[in-house]
């Protein structure tokens, strides 16, 4: 007993001592909680406070523990506890270096050792050695202490025999451990203990791996001779090992097929070949002879993959080697191939190998090697990667320039034989094309021009203006011209092309030209001249360092070529008359250059770039353009002459009162213009409206609202509908990209299976059905019925009541003639749908080209508001801009017609009417101004929808805004005035309003609100109409406060209550009512509020609307008399209220409910309090009596069973029951409760007693008589 006592002591005393130890910080040990969490964040943050509090408290026994639960927990039943236990340990370990690795590890194998370990949780003790090695290792300490990396190699080598739970994160460690450690320790400890990993380096990547690791760090100890005591061979990278590397490169592709990831091993055998001086050998034999033989799968994406890390590794000569061999054609292959929806594509990580070569080499060769070779890779012409390729930024200028040179010598002479060109499989078996060689031409220049392009358009690209400037001539050259004899002066005549120009290369050309020279419209100033751009304070675009226009050197350009017709010959070379209006063009320029000299302005150089850019797209289309060019010189020398002070000649002044206003003659031209596709010129004709805009008149304000005027959309006009080939033009050259896209599209369609044929065939049958179905649905012609009644009754086949002929009645040749008549009918009948379909078609592109036209010609009139917003002329956009708006609301418009109204209302609410700036002389257009508000308002009225009632008043308080100007200006004295009267003055300002009939049509605008069931108007227009003025608030309140009680519908009526309770909220109408006008205002409120508040019902949803509102204002009155102390009779509102709850069912809470008790609460009646009385305990059991346990309730019980029990006494009765009766007691109560039941529904016992027991009386007779016969 005494023995037993004293165990039971000291097993006491431990408890006592560790409890006394752990529990003086229950923080601390939380800190090992948060280490099992699955939450990443949470263990870091454990891990960082762990060893905080370790530093700081600097225990040993806490540390003890600490040790003791992080080596049990390497081996947590949850996965991703074992982790943050192994990264706490490797950071403990880290900061308390006194404590030495090799206790711990044997801590490790001790506690998790295999042999002793039960065998359900061996998994468990198998990564808690793992874990616990790489804690070991992240501590940073193991080259330290060279036994303890040769325990911890030692330790996971036996694990390596577990690969069905750790696969191969042992080896995968060896190779981390390999990398922290000396050369001196792998020699002298590892060395022998890894010769057998080291040896076994063909059979798993993870041991190849260690292996080229291995070479890597320590090279002196694993010479060739060791290498050849290992491996038979002193080399990694020979014939013999080939094939065993690929097969371990195929396991490794295969192992990171999920992760689309290059492997690591890949890669280093890579380096060891470069190494070696075995590149070709392993590149040629390993990757092109091996991986690529197998079908199109991770071997190939590993290949690839390879290829773009190997870049950056590589000399020019073994990167044209590999940019020109199987693999890049293999990857070319792919990616047209990839192009269908659904595939994996592998491109965008090509593009971030080649972007990160780029960007980390600065030989400027191995750039030029890399950009040629994926530029060469070609299918059918066609280069694979984009003619946009942002990878083009990264490049070196020297790079740049001689890649320009190479893309020019290509352009020129296509050298089809130099490219690594391929065809898919389904392109090799349509090889019979004789076309073929020529449509490859074609589309490497269509490339090649989109290519040049994009580098000018890219405004990361690292280029000189020279660059600029040699590739704008080189295509404007091609565009229009045509080499004859080699010049000095020209450049581009000294090559000539090897394959002429078709009309399709061409037309690309002058398309990508007007694009470039868009791009070089916005070009800023390049590197050269980032001193000039420092000094200007607003950032300078599209001219070159001297201050020069690009375009103007262009022009210049073209001006050479046109001076040298023997050298460059015009591919449309111009008349004589388009000629002189280029060099009159040229004299203009001349003249504003000179002009700007002298004083600089904008409407100079807007003018000039309207030249430049007319004279060039003279080019493109000389006969359109060259009336607007004389139109445009004309212009511009009226202009000037307007401008000049000098004495005109009474001819001129009589020439110039005849004649149009030169800036009507230039809007015309401008809106001409603005019909051409072309971005340049919709932004020049922008910029040179906004220059003339203080000149511009009324009739050419007139001449643009024209053009949007929605009644004139049926007489189209002719200068826009001729542009249907434009458009498609500009299609081309604004989305070249999209036509790239679509030749990709067509390469993929030639590598669909076989099956996709099946697929088009089923397609194109269920085309022809839905068609039918159309036919079906249409009306029948009855034109083309009568047409097929003479073509049967021709040919006697149409059957009559007379002689009861028939198809049968017909010869062959009848027949035959019949169905030939019979075709040709049909045929004609489908010409003529086709026609029609046709036709629509034609109609809905013009009316697309005219919204588009409309949508440029809005620019002018965005510019306009924006620069003459103080102008009278900008009341005459008001009615224009509400009919576009009211017009497209109403019509059921699609995509472009909504960004069309968008736009224009955008513009007209905005722009116009919340503008700053308005028009503030009206003097002598008042009564315009009034009729105008009286329309509007009038309109407004008669509108359906709200949304479009609400731009028509807008429109009517812009007018108002404007008849009322600018507030006058505060007397200058020296004594300061009170605010209050100051403000008061301003408030009741209202300039040239007319109060009386503004108020009047106001008035009726809100009687017909308040007085008609379906009112496109809304409180929030009157709202703001009381804000914004608050003298016609004051002058409508008392037609808002008769409202009150004679709207016509109880919303109408809640309505006024909510215009009457913002306009006494809003101060200026406070201020302007102060006084006795104001006491008599709350007087008339509150009897209008007492005869509203008389309601006897109120359980519609509309009349607790009602009320709800008229609460509201109750509660503003009440609190603002009480408040100001205003002699105010309320005592009649309150009886009113009080009288409420007789008519109104309030609840415990609601809007309804909270807005009375509020309302209520200012004349000093509180919400009586609901009393909680709590239910009696006693009377609730019994009510509810207790359910018994072990028996049905009633509804569950089956009622066959009661039937039987309803019966009267028989001998099957009686024998069912005498069993149940002894088979105890709980069977008893059953039938008693059945009984019981039974009993209390004399309504059912009668029914089935009166319906089911004389059937079976007649069962039993019939039963005996049966029995008497036999």
């Amino acid at each position: 007993m005494s023995t037993e006592m004293v165990e039971l002591s000291i097993q006491t005393a431990e408890l006592v001592r560790r409890a006394g130890v752990l529990q003086q910080n229950r923080v601390f040990l939380d800190f090992f909680w948060d280490l099992a969490k699955p939450d990443q964040e949470v263990r870091l943050k454990a891990v960082e406070d762990l060893i905080q509090y370790l530093k700081t408290n600097n225990k040993a026994d806490e540390l003890e523990y600490t040790f003791k639960r992080l080596v049990d927990g390497l081996a947590h039943t949850r996965d991703t506890a074992r982790p943050g236990f192994s990264l706490a340990l490797g950071q403990v370990l880290s900061a308390f270096e006194d404590v030495s690795l090799q206790d711990i590890l044997n801590r490790i194998k001790e506690k998790h050792n295999l042999q002793t370990t039960k065998k359900k949780l061996v998994r468990n003790a198998l990564f808690g050695n793992l874990f616990g090695v790489l804690a070991l290792q992240q501590s940073s300490r193991l080259s330290k202490e060279p036994q303890v990396v040769l325990g911890c190699v030692q330790l996971l080598q036996s694990l390596t025999q577990h690969r069905q739970h750790l696969k191969d994160l042992p080896t995968k460690t060896m190779t981390d451990i390999l990398h922290e450690i000396p050369e001196e320790v792998f020699e002298e400890v590892l060395l022998s203990a890894m010769q057998t990993d080291l040896a076994a380096a063909f059979r798993t990547p993870e041991q190849l791996q260690l292996l080229l690791v291995a070479l890597h760090r320590f090279p002196q100890s694993l010479k060739p001779k060791k290498l050849k005591k290992l491996l038979g061979s002193s080399t990694i990278i020979n014939a013999d090992n080939i094939p065993k590397l690929t097969e371990v490169l195929k396991t490794a592709a295969r192992s990171v097929k999920k992760e689309h990831v290059l492997p690591g091993v890949a890669l280093d055998l890579l380096k060891l070949s470069l190494k070696e001086g075995s590149f070709q050998l392993f590149w040629n034999k390993g990757i092109i002879d091996s991986m690529l033989k197998e079908h199109l799968g991770p071997t190939h994406y590993m290949s690839f993959r390879l290829l773009g890390s190997a870049l950056p590794l590589l000399s020019v000569a073994q990167l044209k080697e590999v940019l020109s061999g199987q693999v890049m054609m293999l990857y070319g292959e792919h990616v047209v191939s990839a192009q269908k929806p659904g595939r994996y594509k592998l491109a965008p990580e090509m593009d971030t190998y080649v972007s990160d070569f780029l960007q980390g080499c600065l030989d400027p060769e191995k750039q030029l090697s890399v950009m040629v070779g994926f530029s060469s890779l070609t299918n059918q012409g066609y280069p694979v990667v984009p003619s946009v390729w942002r990878v083009v930024q990264h490049l070196q200028p020297a790079a740049l320039q001689q890649y320009v040179v190479w893309l020019k010598t290509m352009f020129l002479r296509p050298e089809l034989d130099k490219l690594l060109d391929f065809n898919t499989r389904k392109q090799r078996v349509n090889q019979e094309r004789q076309e073929q060689k020529e449509d490859s031409i074609f589309r490497l220049r269509k490339w090649i021009v989109a290519r040049l392009s994009s580098l000018i358009d890219n405004h990361q690209v690292k280029r000189q203006e020279d660059l600029v400037m040699d590739v704008a001539r080189f295509v404007f050259f091609h565009a229009f011209f045509t080499a004859k004899k080699a010049s000095a002066d020209i450049p581009e005549t000294t090559e000539k092309l090897s394959v002429p120009l078709d009309d399709r290369t061409r037309a690309v050309l002058v398309n990508s030209f007007f694009g470039l020279l868009l791009s070089m419209h916005h070009l800023h100033l390049t590197n050269d001249s980032a001193e000039d751009e420092a000094s200007n304070q607003k950032r300078v675009f599209g001219v070159t360092a001297d201050g020069t226009m690009w375009i103007y050197h262009l022009v210049q350009y073209a001006q050479v070529l046109l001076n040298h017709p023997k050298q460059a010959q015009s591919s449309q070379p111009f008349t004589p008359e388009q000629g002189q209006a280029w060099d009159s063009m040229m004299e203009s320029v001349a003249s504003l250059k000179k002009k700007a000299k002298k004083k600089l302005s904008e409407e100079n150089t807007a003018f000039q770039q309207l030249f430049l850019l007319v004279g060039l797209h003279l080019f493109k289309a000389p006969e359109e353009l060259l009336d607007i060019m004389k139109d445009l010189q004309s212009c511009v020398d009226r202009a000037n002459e307007k401008g000049n002070k000098k004495k005109k000649t009474r001819a001129t002044e009589k020439q110039e009162e005849e004649g149009p206003h030169w800036v009507e003659v230039m809007v015309d031209i401008l809106l001409s213009l603005l019909s051409q596709p072309s971005r340049h010129i919709r932004q020049v004709c922008k910029t040179v409206f906004s220059s003339i805009c203080p000149h511009v008149t009324a009739p050419a304000l007139s001449a643009i609202l024209d053009v949007l005027d929605p009644a004139k959309d049926d007489e189209e006009d002719g200068v826009v509908v001729v542009m249907d080939d434009y458009k498609n033009q500009e299609k081309t050259s604004d989305d070249d990209d999209e036509e790239l896209e679509d030749d990709e599209s067509d390469q993929e369609d030639e590598e669909e299976d076989d099956d996709d044929h099946d697929d088009d065939d089923d397609d194109d049958e269920e085309a022809m059905d839905e068609e039918e179905e159309e036919l079906e649905e249409e009306a029948v012609d009855q034109n083309f019925r009568l047409e097929m009644m003479k073509v049967l009754q021709q040919q006697n086949a149409l059957a009559t009541e007379e002689d009861g002929s028939s198809d049968e009645d017909l010869d062959d040749e009848a027949m035959m003639e019949l169905d030939k008549s019979l075709a040709a009918l049909f045929s004609e009948q489908k010409k003529k749908n086709e026609a029609k379909k046709e036709e629509k078609t034609k109609i809905q592109k013009e009316k697309m080209l005219v919204r588009d036209f409309k949508i440029k010609v809005l620019d002018l009139v965005e510019v306009f508001v924006n620069r003459q917003a103080g102008s009278p002329l900008v009341l005459g956009f008001v009615e224009p801009l509400l009919a576009i708006i009211d017009r497209g609301m109403r019509s059921d418009s699609n995509q472009q017609e909504q960004d069309f109204l968008r736009r224009t209302a955008d513009i007209f609410r905005n722009q116009l009417c919340r503008s700053k700036v308005y028009c503030r002389t009206v003097d002598d257009q008042q009564w315009e101004l009034h009729e105008l508000l009286d329309k509007l308002m009038t309109k407004s009225q008669k509108l359906s929808d709200s949304s479009v009632c609400l731009y028509y008043f807008s429109a009517s308080l812009y007018v108002v805004k404007v008849l009322r100007g600018p507030l006058p200006a505060p007397p200058e004295t020296k004594e300061k005035r009170p605010t209050n009267r100051a403000s008061a003055t301003e408030l009741k300002f209202m300039g040239n309003v007319d109060m009386d009939r503004v108020t009047a049509i106001f008035r009726g605008a809100l009687s017909s609100y308040m007085s008609r069931r379906k009112s496109p108007l809304t409180t929030q227009m009157f709202t703001d109409l009381f804000n914004r003025f608050p003298i016609l608030c004051v002058n409508l309140l008392d037609e808002a406060l008769q409202c009150i009680t004679s709207g016509v519908r109880p919303h109408q009526q809640g309505q006024a209550c909510v215009l009457v309770l913002r306009a006494m909220q809003n101060r200026d109408v406070q201020r302007l009512l102060s006084g006795p006008p104001w006491i008599s205002l709350c007087v008339k409120v509150t009897d209008q509020l007492v005869a509203s508040l008389q309601v006897s019902d109120t359980e519609t949803n509309v009349m607790k609307e009602k009320v709800v509102k008229t609460l509201e204002l109750c509660q503003f009155l009440v609190k603002h008399v009480h408040q100001q102390k205003l002699t105010v009779d309320l005592e009649p509102l309150k009886e009113v209220l009080q009288s409420l709850t007789r008519a109104v069912t309030f609840r415990k809470t609601g809007q309804l409910e909270d807005t009375y008790w509020a309302v209520m609460k200012l004349f000093g009646v509180m919400k009586p309090k609901v009393e909680k009385i709590k239910p009696d305990e006693n009377n609730e059991q019994q009510q509810v009596p207790k359910k018994k346990k072990g028996f049905l309730p009633e509804t569950k019980k089956r009622k066959k069973r009661m039937k039987l029990v309803l019966e009267p006494a028989g001998d099957k009765v009686t024998s069912m029951n005498k069993p149940a009766a002894g088979k105890g007691q709980g069977k008893k109560k059953r039938s008693a409760d059945g009984a019981t039941a039974s009993q209390a529904n004399p309504a059912k016992k009668s029914k089935t007693q009166s319906e089911s027991n004389p059937i079976r009386k007649k069962k039993h007779l019939k039963q005996k008589e049966k029995g008497e016969k036999k």
